[in-house]
């Protein structure tokens, strides 16, 4: 039996500072953004990031791209 994966979503996360731990440690949340469209080529998610973190005022770490699929038989 063969099992599928279908894309279902993609969300972009960007890592953002959120102040600093009582050790004095960098704490980051995550910024999201649902609604990737499921053919968007990784450099041009990576692209929006850059251009989303230029626009943020809190420091950034990482970015994810988080993808949801459904599997599916045929």
């Amino acid at each position: 039996m063969a099992i599928s994966k279908v894309l279902n979503s993609a969300t972009l996360s960007i890592e953002v500072e959120n102040g600093t731990d009582k050790t004095g440690a960098t704490v980051y949340r995550k910024k999201n953004f649902s609604g990737i469209k499921l053919t968007a080529d990784p450099q041009n998610v990576f692209d929006v990031a850059e251009a989303i973190k230029v626009v943020l005022k809190p420091n950034t770490r990482d970015y994810y791209l988080t993808e949801s699929s459904k599997l599916t038989t045929p």
